[in-house]
């Protein structure tokens, strides 16, 4: 993501310059925050929640999280580490109510089928959906440890942060993850 600025050059928002911003001019930080980080946050949520309805009401409240307590975000930490995280909770949330409500991984995956028309995955790719089918079958904490490490590229040690749980673990859930989903794609052509 580039910005270019009133004297015409482009700079690179990277979280050091949108922690850099936040803390001059908190509106304009965060609108470089929205505008880094909304497309990862959207496919992190929806990849955890399925519906896009949920996702864009999750990552509404990820955002107003965000805003609200930009003043308690702790430098030591990675910036998309401690977005991720509020992201996560948010989808978290979701998917428990969805609990109470009774909704289980087949409806889950019931709900996969019927968003075909919405480009969440390209149903014409027999792989793509069989790997999403296998990612859905998944717990919750090996779903969320594969998702972040897969799709978002995070260390084991973000992972960690965002799953409030160590290095160790989150390699040990990825890797879990990794082999059962391996198991369901070949058991599955």
């Amino acid at each position: 993501d580039k910005i270019r600025t009133t004297k015409g050059k482009t700079l690179s928002i990277d979280d050091t310059y949108i922690v850099k911003q936040l803390k001059a001019d908190t509106a304009k930080g965060f609108a470089l925050l929205v505008k880094r980080y909304t497309e990862p946050i959207y496919w992190h949520i929806r990849r955890m929640v399925v519906s896009h309805d949920d996702a864009q009401d999750a990552m509404q409240e990820t955002f107003i999280r965000i805003y609200r307590s930009v003043g308690n975000y702790d430098e030591i930490r990675s910036l998309s580490a401690w977005i991720y995280k509020i992201a996560t909770h948010e989808a978290l949330r979701i998917i428990g109510q969805r609990k109470q409500d009774e909704v289980s991984a087949d409806d889950r995956m019931a709900l996969l089928d019927e968003r075909a028309a919405d480009s969440y995955i390209d149903y014409s790719d027999a792989e793509a959906v069989r790997l999403q089918r296998a990612i859905l079958a998944l717990p919750d904490k090996q779903q969320l440890a594969f998702n972040l490490r897969y799709y978002d590229n995070m260390s084991f040690a973000e992972i960690a942060d965002v799953t409030d749980s160590t290095p160790a673990s989150a390699k040990t859930n990825y890797h879990i993850a990794k082999e059962k989903i391996i198991r369901y794609m070949n058991n599955h052509d």
